[in-house]
């Protein structure tokens, strides 16, 4: 099981997929573990190679004491695709992880596309009662509730036993997720998103009730190769209510940008 060092903190990651091939690296939103990323990579492992890391406070990865910054998880992500070797990686982030990819293609060279899920140029554009919703003790009951914001109705009334379940072995305790959500706070690059000229994709639900789709937007224009992809009627976790839609926006982008994959 590989780790990676960034300073002394220790970054657990997993790969899969034909390491000759490109590297795709998921970048995971505030509190949940990897689990939100098995819809993408069962389709993305094959033709390239997946990584999967925990982000800082969450699953195997180090829990240091917080607040965390959005700088500092870029950092984390830079030691694990260093001890990986990987010379350019397409990134995908959702939420947080979005940010976290946009900060990383500002200071590092390593990022050949990124795709972006309900993301935002700016931390201030998520609404501070919303991210209270998200917050929560890991008991089956508290962690349920606090998917409601970030899924459909339909999703929520299901019950998502599987995913609470996921949550349980995966996600962050409590201190770790306040964290990485006040890592959020000081972030903000709309007004340098024109230095970002990596292609981008941009994807969102028009029921995201975390990050509103009209940031998503600002996001795509203000980036100067980001295109923008809106998904009718679906919630925040948009990758994972919507992964066939999702999968192939993904796969198409990386097809167009790809060196050695589908070899």
């Amino acid at each position: 099981m590989p780790f990676a060092d960034n300073d002394g903190l220790s970054i657990y990651y997993e790969t899969d997929g034909p390491a000759n091939h490109d590297t795709v690296a998921f970048i995971g939103d505030a509190a949940f573990g990897a689990w939100q990323w098995g819809w993408q990579h069962a389709a993305v492992a094959g033709p390239f190679e997946s990584l999967v890391w925990d982000n800082r406070g969450t699953g195997r990865s180090d829990a240091p004491e917080g607040p965390y910054s959005v700088a500092a998880m870029a950092g984390d992500l830079e030691a694990v695709l260093a001890d990986h070797g990987v010379r350019k990686a397409h990134l995908v982030g959702a939420g947080l992880g979005g940010m976290v990819a946009l900060h990383y293609a500002k200071q590092f060279s390593r990022a050949k596309t990124l795709t972006l899920i309900g993301t935002a140029a700016s931390g201030s554009r998520i609404d501070p009662a919303v991210r209270e919703e998200l917050l929560a003790e890991k008991t089956p009951d508290a962690l349920h509730e606090s998917l409601r914001p970030v899924v459909s109705g339909a999703a929520f009334a299901a019950g998502l036993e599987d995913v609470v379940e996921w949550r349980l072995d995966d996600d962050a305790e409590l201190p770790a997720q306040r964290a990485q959500f006040a890592a959020l706070d000081g972030f903000d690059v709309s007004d340098s998103l024109y230095e970002i000229t990596t292609p981008a994709l941009v994807l969102h639900g028009t029921d995201d009730r975390v990050v509103p789709v009209d940031a998503g937007t600002e996001l795509a224009n203000g980036l100067p190769r980001g295109e923008l992809r809106t998904l009718e009627d679906a919630p925040h976790l948009v990758h994972v209510e919507r992964s066939k839609e999702v999968n192939d926006e993904l796969l198409d982008l990386l097809a167009a940008n790809a060196e050695n994959a589908f070899d």
